[in-house]
């Protein structure tokens, strides 16, 4: 009984820090995520260079190289998800290395445009994102699930930095085929930190704001802004995927060579992420959301037309890859935010698993489209074709409803029965800065929206302790 006592305490600790073990999960599967996003990303820059000299090669079989990935990541992420609640999180996870592994292989050792797709493609059916997320929320408490998905969102933005720098360094010392045979030896790495690291949770179970349940998909389907926050990241990243068919062409025409393309993007980046700073805290502290959001989105329009008319410029191309890198961090971050802000805590997960697709889609469209058009109407139509899409999101943004600036915070309802439940949810929402408090007596949680800047974090650990007591006290009489 004094045990029961312990872990329940525990588990209703607001303000407790992660334990060892949560910490050891948190970082152990953001480095997992970020080995995948890092052999996915560094390809990026320099693959367009090297598919252009393959055999077989058109500009749309080598946009298609760049972005094939996306598509079948977003084929096979749900199914791999669904997988993994019967199969074990870890026993997907290594699958879906192996699959990446695999693919990295066969596009190392290809000398045609089609063994790189084929590669590429097998590289994208390791689809284990929902899988990791799922794997972090069976092994972080209620409390700190948030915290421990922002600290793997992170990695990614990360994992992309790294990677578009890194890419022509390593590729100028090994070529583009041994950039591959690296990615492989990351991929190992990862199947080992999966192995040997990560913990194993003492069980699995479906978790609503972490996974995509099916049988929410319609509910999270018929709102409007959260299909126009997946239009977003759609059009986002598959301008993303279609510039980097065109932009490393020119910077090489241009007379930049490609072994020193890192010295656009790594002060580009860097300059790009610290500029965008002040926007993120006038967005989020001084909730201007909106405002920032419509204006990044209006600064890829205006860096796509700069690119269109300055492509055959290497000074008009740094600038406005700077210009379009401020505005797409910015937007990365964003998203997500609005996502969060937006849906119900319960169904943050099914959520986050469209919005996913959307981006994985848009990657896969990108590159082919921007390979299509490069082929047929040359690098300035690709650049007015990312403007025309992104002038439509803009458009669309417009008529977006303010975000309710508020967090999600999970308690759990472990050990109370469903009237000590409804009673519990009562008392919530009457504690200042707790908006909206939504139960699931099966799952064993309470999904609460909070507002931050006015939570009397005190009054809810107060009431928190309370059921604790009443609820031990229970217990030992029985």
């Amino acid at each position: 009984m004094l045990l029961e006592k312990q872990v329940l305490t525990e588990v209703q600790d607001i303000t407790s820090p992660m334990t060892a073990s949560e910490k050891r999960a948190t970082w152990s599967l953001a480095s997992i995520y970020a080995l995948r996003m890092l052999g996915l990303f560094l390809i990026l820059p320099v693959l367009s260079l090297f598919a252009e000299q393959l055999e077989g090669s058109t500009p749309f079989l080598m946009g298609l190289a760049v972005s094939i990935y996306g598509l079948t990541q977003v084929l096979l992420q749900i199914p791999f998800g669904i997988l993994s609640d019967r199969y074990g999180r870890k026993h997907i996870i290594v699958i879906g290395m192996l699959l990446f592994l695999v693919g990295s292989v066969v596009a190392a050792t290809s000398t045609t445009i089609y063994g790189v797709l084929a590669g590429r493609a097998i590289q994208g059916s390791g689809a284990i994102a929902a899988t990791v997320m799922a794997l972090v929320a069976d092994l972080t408490q209620e409390v700190h699930r948030t915290k421990a998905m922002a600290l793997i969102g992170a990695s990614i933005g990360v994992s992309f930095g790294v990677a578009i720098i890194a890419g022509p360094i390593v590729a100028g010392f090994i070529g583009v085929s041994g950039l591959f045979w690296l990615i492989a030896g990351l991929s190992i790495l990862a199947i080992l930190v999966v192995i040997f690291v990560v913990p194993n949770p003492d069980k699995s179970k479906v978790h609503r704001d972490a996974e995509l349940v099916p049988s929410q998909l319609s509910n999270v389907i018929k709102d409007p802004e959260l299909l126009r926050l997946d239009y977003g990241i759609f059009v986002l990243h598959l301008i993303l995927t279609a510039s980097f068919v065109v932009v490393p062409l020119l910077m090489r025409d241009a007379g930049l060579l490609p072994e020193k393309h890192w010295m656009v993007y790594l002060p580009v980046f860097v300059i790009s992420m610290a500029a965008m700073i002040p926007f993120i805290i006038i967005a989020e502290k001084k909730r201007k959301m909106k405002s920032v959001f419509i204006g990044a989105i209006a600064t890829i329009v205006i860096a796509d037309l700069g690119l269109m008319g300055l492509h055959d410029n290497l000074f008009g191309i740094v600038g406005f890859l700077f210009v379009f890198f401020t505005g797409f961090n910015l937007l990365e971050a964003s998203l997500p935010s609005l996502i969060s802000k937006t849906v119900p805590g319960d169904l943050k997960g099914t959520a986050m698993g469209i919005y996913s697709s959307a981006q994985f889609l848009g990657a896969g469209v990108g590159g082919a489209a921007g390979g299509w058009c490069y082929g047929q109407y040359g690098a300035p139509a690709v650049f007015l074709f990312c403007a025309a899409l992104a002038l439509s999101w803009l458009l669309l943004s417009f008529s977006m409803k303010p975000p309710r600036y508020w967090a999600n915070l999970l308690i759990s309802l472990t050990n109370l029965n469903e009237q000590q439940a409804d009673q519990f949810a009562t008392e919530l929402l009457k504690i200042t800065g707790i908006e909206e408090v939504t139960l699931r007596y099966e799952d064993g949680v309470a999904y609460l929206k909070v507002d931050n800047k006015i939570l009397n974090s005190e009054q809810l650990q107060n009431l928190i302790n309370q059921h604790t007591q009443s609820n031990n006290r229970s217990s030992d009489a029985q």
